[in-house]
C-alpha cells in the first residue's frame, strides 16, 4: 500500500479545489449565456454614414490619425449575412485593425432586406450600388481609385463589379472566402440540384429566402458542429475570454438576414447550377461578365478547413482574372474563424496590411 506524501496530498487538494471553482463558474456563466444576459455588444467601431438608400448604407470609419494610406479601403459584404462580422467588439475588430494600420476604410452594408426587395438581382448590385459607393467614396476622399476587401458573396459582388466595369477604379482586390468555381460547392450544389430543387416555385411562393432556411442549410453542411460547440463550451464556462467569443460568434451565426428572392433566383440557376461564371458565360444586366478585363492586383485568401466556400469552389479565382500581380494563400480555419477571432488576428490580418500596404501608396 503506497502512502501519499504532504505535498503530494496537498497537489490533489489544489486540483480538486480548482475544479469545484470552476464547476461553480460553469454554473453561473451557463445561465448567463442560456439568459443571454450581458449580451455581447458589436459593430462599435465609430463610423458615420455618408450615403443611403433603401437598405443599403456606406459607412465612413472615422480614421484614428490624419495620416492615412492614399488609396482608401472598401468592404464589400455578403448578401446574407450581417457585416459586424469584421466590426465584432473592440480588440477583435478587422476593421479596428485596418484603421490601426493607418487605412482610411469605408464599408458597404445591404441591410436587411424588405419584402420589396425580393425584385433586386446581381445588376443592381454590380451596376447601380456599388458604383455609386465608389462616386460617394471619390468625393470624400478626393481619391480617383479604393481599394475592395470582400468577403464571401462580398466578394463575388467585387468580381462582377471589376468583370463589368473594364475602366473601374479598382486599385486592389483581396477576396476572402470567395466561391468561383461552384462545381466545387459540395452538399449546396447537390441540395440546389435542378432535378429536385424547382428555386422558381420557391422564390415566387415566398420572396425573399428566409434566414432560418439560409441558417439550418449551414448548419446541415456539418450537423454535429453545434453538439461539439455545446461541449467546448461547457469544458470553457471557467474562461471568460473564451466565453465571451463564443458568444459573440454565436450572436453572428445565428443572426443571419433573408436573401433577396430575385437575386437567389438568379445565382441559383446562374452560378451553381451552370457555373457560368467559371465558363465565362454568365451575363449581368444584358452584360456578360469578363473577368479577365481585372488587372488590378488580386489576393485570394481562403481558408483550409472551409465548408461553405471550400478550397475546390475558391482556388480558382487568380486563374480567371487578367491580373499579374495575383496571389493565392490558404490559411489554417473555416469560413468564419479566417476573417474573425483569434485565428484571424495572428494569419489573415497580418498578412492583408502586408499586402495592401504596399500597394495603397
Amino acid at each position: 500500500m503506497t502512502t501519499q506524501t504532504a505535498p503530494e496530498r496537498e497537489d490533489i487538494a489544489d486540483v480538486v479545489r480548482k475544479e469545484v471553482e470552476r464547476t461553480l463558474q460553469r454554473s453561473v456563466r451557463g445561465i448567463d449565456v442560456l439568459l443571454n444576459r450581458d449580451e455581447p455588444d458589436v459593430g462599435m467601431t465609430p463610423k458615420d454614414v455618408i450615403y443611403s438608400r433603401g437598405t443599403m448604407r456606406l459607412y465612413h470609419y472615422r480614421p484614428l490619425s490624419d495620416e492615412v494610406y492614399r488609396v482608401p479601403v472598401v468592404l464589400v459584404m455578403s448578401l446574407i449575412s450581417k457585416p459586424y462580422i469584421l466590426d465584432l467588439t473592440p480588440g477583435v475588430s478587422f476593421v479596428e485593425f485596418l484603421l490601426r494600420s493607418g487605412f482610411d476604410v469605408f464599408m458597404i452594408d445591404w441591410g436587411v432586406p424588405r419584402p420589396e426587395d425580393t425584385r433586386l438581382r446581381l445588376e443592381d448590385y454590380t451596376q447601380d450600388f456599388i458604383p455609386a459607393c465608389v462616386e460617394k467614396v471619390q468625393r470624400a476622399t478626393d481619391e480617383p481609385q479604393v481599394s475592395f476587401i470582400g468577403y464571401c458573396m462580398g466578394g463575388l459582388l467585387a468580381l462582377i463589379y471589376g468583370g463589368l466595369h473594364p475602366s473601374a477604379p479598382m486599385a486592389n482586390l483581396a477576396c476572402i472566402a470567395t466561391p468561383v468555381d461552384y462545381e466545387g460547392m459540395g452538399l449546396f450544389r447537390q441540395w440546389t440540384d435542378k432535378r429536385w430543387f424547382d428555386v422558381d416555385r420557391v422564390v415566387d411562393q415566398i420572396g425573399n429566402i428566409p434566414p432560418d432556411l439560409m441558417y439550418r442549410s449551414f448548419e446541415l453542411l456539418r450537423p454535429a458542429d453545434r453538439l461539439v460547440s455545446y461541449v467546448r463550451l461547457w469544458d470553457n464556462l471557467w474562461n471568460d475570454q473564451y466565453v465571451k467569443h463564443y458568444r459573440l460568434f454565436n450572436k453572428w451565426t445565428s443572426d443571419q438576414i433573408p436573401f433577396p428572392g430575385e437575386c437567389f433566383r438568379q445565382t441559383t440557376k446562374q452560378l451553381m447550377w451552370e457555373n457560368r461564371l467559371m465558363s465565362g458565360e454568365l451575363e449581368v444586366g444584358g452584360r456578360r461578365v469578363d473577368l479577365r478585363q481585372i488587372t488590378c492586383p488580386v489576393l485570394n485568401a481562403m481558408a483550409q478547413h472551409d465548408h461553405i466556400a471550400p478550397y475546390e469552389a475558391t482556388h480558382a479565382l487568380t486563374q480567371l482574372v487578367g491580373s499579374e500581380d495575383k496571389e493565392d494563400i490558404v490559411l489554417k480555419g473555416g469560413h468564419v474563424s479566417l476573417v474573425a477571432g483569434p485565428n484571424a488576428v495572428l494569419r489573415l490580418w497580418p498578412k492583408v496590411n502586408e499586402w495592401l500596404s504596399v500597394r495603397s501608396v
